[in-house]
């Protein structure tokens, strides 16, 4: 029987060095890496813990943008006040994953990496076109959120590449955010569907610049352009919202299993999208 490696390295080359090994898989939080282990769904030769890499944890602002360490938990970012009044709805999505003791591991790379549909803090992100900071064997680059996961369990990063922070962009004034799921019980279940929202609002109070992104009702979690667009130029009346739920229904490819069917799914994630538009966009009037 083959022996699993632990390894703790201290920098990010020693990281992409670890990781670069055939079976090496990268640990953030463990939330959901530990459960698939134990459950015999994985086996690797090494487990590469990211914690102790300096600058792996915490936030920091740099030009207006958020800068969020990979390893950064759920719980550290719930606290973090000027996170929580710039992108509320990311930290709102960020704080449905698990029960409060996941939320003191859990990490939002750990989230998007484990490659779900319906994983919570995704949507959001998409949403508030985050950026993800990524280092490897042939260096660093940047990549949007959207462009991580290619498929349930998959991602688009290569052999040796770990996720290295998240940055989410300055925030315009009147600008906020917004992120619903809808879930079979009260709390720590997987969504049936979620939908966030991030936009801006012009001086009139008529919305500027929107985005949309869904999630558990396609393979990947989706950026609906077309749901956005619905809503620039008016003042989130019956009609925007009417064609923000019609692009949103339109975009969706949901399966049926024990949690929702394909119509009911479909249906939610209008229901959703125009709900979370509508408390963005009364964060984002408060502002006024």
């Amino acid at each position: 029987m083959s022996q699993l490696q632990y390894l703790a390295p201290s920098t990010i080359d020693d990281a992409v060095l670890a990781l670069a090994a055939s079976g090496a898989r990268a640990l953030s939080g463990g939330t959901d890496l530990l459960v698939q282990l134990r459950a015999g769904r994985m086996a690797p030769g090494a487990i590469v813990d990211l914690k102790r890499i300096e600058g792996i944890s915490g936030i920091r602002q740099e030009g207006g943008a958020f800068i969020i360490g990979a390893a950064t938990s759920g719980a550290v970012i719930g606290e973090h006040a000027a996170l929580c009044r710039a992108w509320p709805g990311v930290v709102e999505a960020v704080n449905l994953i698990g029960s409060t003791q996941v939320q003191g591991r859990a990490t939002m790379a750990g989230n998007l990496c484990n490659a779900s549909p319906a994983a919570d803090s995704v949507p959001a992100l998409i949403a508030a076109r985050a950026v993800c900071i990524i280092a490897g064997p042939g260096g660093r680059r940047e990549a949007p959120v959207e462009d991580i996961v290619t498929a349930p369990g998959r991602t688009s990063l290569a052999q040796g590449e770990f996720i290295v922070a998240f940055r989410l962009p300055p925030r315009p004034a009147r600008s906020s955010d917004a992120y619903l799921r809808l879930i079979p019980r009260t709390e720590m279940d997987i969504a049936v569907a979620g939908a966030g929202v991030s936009l801006t609002l012009d001086a009139e109070g008529r919305v500027s610049e929107a985005y949309v992104a869904l999630g558990a009702v396609a393979p990947t979690a989706l950026l609906v352009a077309d749901a956005g667009a619905a809503l620039v130029g008016g003042r989130l009346d019956e009609d925007s919202l009417s064609r923000l739920d019609a692009a949103a229904r339109a975009a969706c490819r949901p399966i049926s299993d024990k949690r929702g069917t394909i119509e009911y799914r479909t249906k939610i994630a209008g229901v959703l999208a125009r709900r979370a538009a509508q408390a963005a966009y009364q964060r984002a009037s408060d502002q006024a």
